[in-house]
């Protein structure tokens, strides 16, 4: 007679087929890649990231002519840029490449210096290729890595000695401070001492240079969806259509951003500016290899040297700056540069230190159409050699 025992530790095992009932596989996906299909669906989605953002180069309905702009609103959206670029050497046209003062800070589109080049331009086209904000150090990130298309072009490249005025302006105060166009200054070499990125940050900004991917998505976010990215614009409208916003975008008016106005109505007042010198400026050793770097591609530089409003310098600081502009003429000539350096405009056609208004643009596009070395170098195609 058998009798059940609750403390008996005996057991039986469990079939074969129960044993096969309770496994469960590595995974719950019926179909898995080999190596090989992963090495396939890797490169199909290589070849998408790079052909997305040229496909939508041409089924974006962008046209620019000589005396178009990068909006102010667009002044880090370096996918445009690279496409007003692009439109520029496809049609032969002359860029020229600066800051403010060559994109207008305070004069609308058709009151540029590039303009009023074009107003006696004969064979030449002249377009405005200044992006706001862009200090050498940027300036040169930005010819470096997305103005890569001009080679064995005519190129006008700007310098404002505004840029190498103060330690701050230079870049080089040892307390972090925040400036324009970050992500285009060189993230390793040199060392800028304001600027505290964290390392990942660096890493990320320089792979992004090189994936034309990651600015096209920023395009599109500046654009379209006022810099945010789509999940964040749709919460924020989510009765309205995102396709709208590409399909149909609202125009944008090409104004000045301030009142052009001399700077002595503006309530500016004159200002004893200390300089740096050259040999330290940080700024200076960016203009310089943006120069180098423009040659070494087989472009024909012009510089043009813009003159500061000398009428808002102290005795002292106007005798400093006359040094330093000295001395930046003295470098081009011994390196067989071609540039100009007009005269100063009267003190009513300055908006501030640095920024012509109309009747200056129109002063400096005269000089620069009178200067011989300009004269000579326009008649020098470097694409015909």
């Amino acid at each position: 007679m058998t009798t059940d025992n609750p403390n008996d530790n005996r057991h039986t095992e469990s079939p074969p087929d129960a044993k096969k009932a309770i496994e469960v596989p590595f995974g719950s996906n019926a179909i898995r890649l080999s190596a090989g299909q992963w090495a396939v669906a890797a490169l199909l989605f290589l070849l998408s990231i790079a052909a997305v953002p040229r496909m939508w180069s041409y089924a974006e309905p962008t046209k620019f002519t000589a005396d178009d702009r990068i909006p102010y609103e667009f002044s880090d959206d370096y996918w445009l840029y690279s496409r007003r670029v692009t439109s520029c050497v496809a049609d032969r046209q002359v860029l020229v490449i600066g800051d403010s003062v060559i994109w207008g800070e305070y004069v609308t589109p058709r009151e540029t210096l590039s303009h009023y080049l074009n107003e006696e331009s004969g064979d030449l086209r002249f377009a405005n290729g200044g992006l706001n904000g862009t200090h050498p150090l940027a300036l040169g990130g930005l010819v470096q890595h997305y103005a890569s298309d001009v080679c064995g072009q005519r190129v006008i490249l700007h310098c404002n000695l505004l840029w190498m005025s103060s330690p701050e302006r230079d870049l080089q105060v040892d307390k972090e401070v925040s400036f324009n166009h970050a992500t285009l200054v060189p993230q390793f070499t040199p060392q800028i001492p304001c600027y505290r990125a964290s390392f990942a940050d660096r890493m990320a900004i320089t792979v992004d240079r090189s994936v034309p991917f990651r600015a096209w998505a920023k395009h599109l976010r500046v654009k379209y969806f006022a810099g945010q990215d789509l999940h964040t614009w749709s919460f924020e409208h989510p009765y309205e259509n995102p396709l709208r916003e590409i399909l149909n975008p609202e125009p944008r008016e090409e104004s000045p951003r301030h009142p052009s106005r001399p700077w002595f109505e503006s309530g500016l007042e004159v200002q004893d500016v200390p300089w740096i010198e050259l040999d330290t400026s940080l700024q200076w050793q960016a203009f310089r290899q943006t120069v180098e770097l423009l040659q070494a591609r087989d472009n024909n530089v012009f510089v043009i040297l813009t003159p500061l409003n000398e009428h808002m310098l102290t005795a002292e600081s106007r005798q400093r700056y006359r040094a330093t502009f000295a001395a930046v003429e003295n470098w081009l000539r011994d390196r067989q540069i071609a540039y100009a350096a007009p005269t100063v405009p009267p003190s009513d056609e300055f908006a501030d230190l640095s920024h012509p208004l109309a009747p200056g643009y129109v002063r400096l596009a005269k000089a620069l159409r009178a200067n011989e070395s300009f004269q000579r170098w326009r008649v020098f195609d470097p694409a015909a050699t």
